[in-house]
């Protein structure tokens, strides 16, 4: 039985009390961050890639 707050000192994720409400807040957070920064460094690749080879068109 775990304590409020403690975890069973297993690095494996499905080992993490999620059912607890501070840990499903703290993984859905970090999780939904992490989601956004990916989504916009994708933008901003395809963007980058698109605009190259835009402007190589243009100079041949």
């Amino acid at each position: 039985m775990l304590i409020h707050g403690q975890n069973n000192q297993s690095p494996l994720p499905w080992d993490l009390p999620l059912w607890q409400p501070d840990y499903a807040i703290f993984f859905g957070v970090l999780y939904a961050v992490i989601l956004i920064l990916g989504i916009g460094l994708s933008l901003v690749f395809a963007r980058t890639f698109l605009d190259s080879m835009k402007s190589d068109r243009d100079e041949h």
